[in-house]
């Protein structure tokens, strides 16, 4: 009788994780930014669900909430300093809200990579509390028992944290405004046409590419929209030859797969405010773009 009671506990268990499990995952990859690292993290909070003494636990999705964000936060610290040995600009690893629309199911905040990158200034606690209260609408209480704080000191942080991202962004397009800003990217990088290039562009454009050392990539931001455009100019003579270019919606917004020789090349895509696109990014280190679907829609040359 003893092991059915155990078996049935561990059920129970399991079925309160499962369907905690997807809010799980939406805070810890909006914390670090890696969907690698979230999954090893909503894997160690698992474990430490199995362990622990649920008998004591008032509110399961609270104790799995504090115990991930507290994980992440970890995590964090040690970041910045494994980040020092990456090789050029480091981006996001993309998630596919396509194939996975639960991520951004409940509050799109803070899953874009202009607002993940803009995160990656803000201290742990900062980034924690900040997603908590704008992607998931905890209230400040809540927070500060996850950060084991006070709700003036988390009131504080939230407001510092929007502080700096609203300082440093301007008024983003909405999802559509994007994906045509993309589409005219696309047909003006293609063929290399330097005047449409730089009317899409803010004047302090740049274009990243996360390549970790790979080669042909560059390791370093080109910025500025006439340097933008002769870059894009001088490539479009090769570098689109037999370039597969497929619609995927990652991170809440519309990018490209680039495959050649039925291989993934990358990941393509634009942010973009108001006043025009104000980044290019090219995540091309193949480790990043695993669970990014190939897409079924070509993105025909204009």
């Amino acid at each position: 009788m003893a092991d059915s009671g155990v078996g049935a506990d561990l059920e129970a268990a399991t079925a309160v994780f499962t369907q905690v499990r997807p809010r799980l995952f939406g805070i810890a990859y909006r914390m670090l930014g890696s969907a690698t690292e979230a999954e090893d993290l909503v894997q160690e909070a698992w474990l430490r669900w199995q362990t622990c003494d649920r008998s004591t636990v008032v509110n399961p999705e609270a104790f799995l909430a504090t115990t991930t964000t507290r994980l992440a936060i970890n995590v964090l610290q040690s970041a910045h300093k494994r980040r020092e040995t990456y090789i050029g600009p480091w981006l996001p690893e993309p998630v596919d809200t396509g194939a996975d629309p639960y991520l951004g199911a409940e509050r799109g905040a803070a899953l874009e990579f202009a607002a993940l990158l803009l995160m990656e200034k803000l201290t742990p606690n900062e980034r924690a509390a900040y997603v908590l209260r704008e992607a998931f609408d905890y209230s400040y209480a809540q927070i500060a028992d996850i950060l084991s704080s006070t709700e003036p000191a988390v009131r504080q942080l939230v407001s510092r944290a929007r502080k700096h991202i609203a300082g440093e962004r301007r008024a983003p397009v909405t999802a559509a405004g994007q994906r045509e800003l993309l589409t005219a990217f696309l047909a003006a990088a293609r063929s290399g046409d330097l005047t449409a290039l730089e009317r899409l562009f803010t004047p302090d454009v740049t274009s990243l590419s996360d390549g970790n050392g790979r080669k042909g990539v560059a390791r370093t931001p080109v910025v500025g929209a006439a340097r933008v455009a002769k870059f894009l100019q001088a490539i479009s003579t090769w570098f689109w030859d037999g370039m597969d270019v497929r619609w995927v919606i990652t991170n809440g917004r519309t990018s490209v797969v680039l495959r050649r020789d039925d291989a993934v090349y990358g990941l393509l895509t634009v942010s973009a405010t108001t006043e025009g696109i104000d980044q290019v990014l090219w995540l091309v280190n193949p480790e990043k773009n695993k669970a990014v679907s190939v897409g079924t829609e070509r993105a025909r040359p204009a």
